[in-house]
């Protein structure tokens, strides 16, 4: 009796056999019953009813049965007759009840909970384009193949935005500001990544790092830091927008 109903394809329903064997009655006799009804809902009967098979137990071989839902199995049961019958059909309801109550959604119940439930969406939707974005840029950072410039270039020392900064008398967050003014990067939820355009080009390796909340869940950021190719690359950037390192303005002042 705990299978009366269950799910199939998304929608609550029982099957000609389980009705069979819980209003005792033989399994041929339903079927004839839900042929009959068919004939007078012909335009509504496929989505009362759906035909299937099931094999034998005993002798192993297909025969036909039906699923119903809810309505179908309203319309079958309205021949069952008797005080043993309507105690079956109330646990039917009671059955669909249930089943049908998995399959709807926990919708909030108050106008504050239909908030949180529109705020914890928008955090997972910007999370996982946080996380896609990281993604990204390093599967770019790691694509390149290395060329003979590459090969010049290519140095175990990786600088941070703040050691590149200090050559041009910047502070890290100035010189991020100034790389987005200029088109190389753009910002998203505190991180800094690369624009498309300069993505996959070698010009930084990216690494992600976790660290723990103030609430103490732990959480993942992007640590980028810049080639020797990228910052070469900043460099002939930040010259042809005449601004130059440090010491070169000091060799300009000298002579």
């Amino acid at each position: 009796m705990i299978d009366l109903v269950v799910i199939q394809k998304r929608q609550a329903v029982t099957t000609s056999l389980q009705v069979a064997e819980t209003f005792d009655k033989q399994h041929k006799h339903v079927l004839d019953a839900i042929e009959s009804i068919k004939k007078g809902v012909a335009e509504k009967s496929a989505d009362l009813f759906y035909e299937d098979t099931y094999i034998h137990s005993q002798n192993k071989q297909k025969y036909p049965m039906y699923y119903m839902n809810r309505d179908g199995f309203t319309l079958l049961a309205m021949g069952f007759n008797g005080s043993k019958a309507l105690e079956f059909k109330l646990k039917y309801i009671d059955a669909f009840n249930k089943m049908e109550s998995q399959l709807k959604p926990d919708l909030p119940g108050t106008y504050k909970e239909a908030l949180q439930a529109l705020i914890e969406k928008e955090e997972e939707r910007e999370r996982l384009a946080l996380e896609n974005q990281m993604y990204q840029q390093q599967i770019a950072d790691a694509a390149p193949k290395l060329n003979y410039v590459d090969v010049v270039l290519s140095c175990s020392d990786l600088l941070t935005t703040t050691q590149i900064a200090d050559d041009y008398g910047m502070s890290a967050r100035k010189f991020n500001a100034l790389l987005k003014d200029l088109g190389v990067q753009h910002k998203q939820s505190g991180q800094w990544f690369l624009y498309s355009k300069y993505k996959g080009l070698g010009y930084t390796k990216s690494e992600t790092v976790t660290f723990e909340k103030p609430d103490g869940e732990k959480g993942t950021r992007l640590h980028t830091k810049w080639t020797q190719k990228g910052r070469l690359f900043l460099y002939e950037l930040l010259k042809e927008n005449d601004i130059l390192p440090t010491i070169e303005i000091m060799e300009d002042d000298a002579s």
